[in-house]
């Protein structure tokens, strides 16, 4: 993984751990289920900006190389599996 893309992935998994402490934290403490539920959405836009910098990271690294190395279907593969399970969201 790029250097670059390795802190940013790790940065927003930090914040991402502090977002789920904050969700036990307010079910512990019976706060208002809208604001949890609330929260809890912004966990999942976060966890998906995480899985798009690991999918931009993957495609101009190893697809790349797969396709450079004549591999162009396990390349076309693992994208389409990429995107059916998105798709089951």
């Amino acid at each position: 993984m790029q250097a670059q893309h390795r802190k940013s992935v790790h940065n927003r998994l930090k914040r991402l751990e502090g977002q789920i402490r904050g969700l036990q934290k307010m079910v512990d403490e019976d706060k208002y289920c809208v604001d949890i539920i609330n929260q809890s959405s912004a966990v999942r836009s976060a966890l998906s900006s995480v899985e798009d910098l690991l999918l931009e990271n993957h495609l101009s690294e190893h697809v790349i190389s797969q396709m450079k190395g004549n591999q162009e279907k396990k390349a076309t593969a693992e994208i389409v599996e990429i995107f059916k399970r998105a798709k089951r969201k």
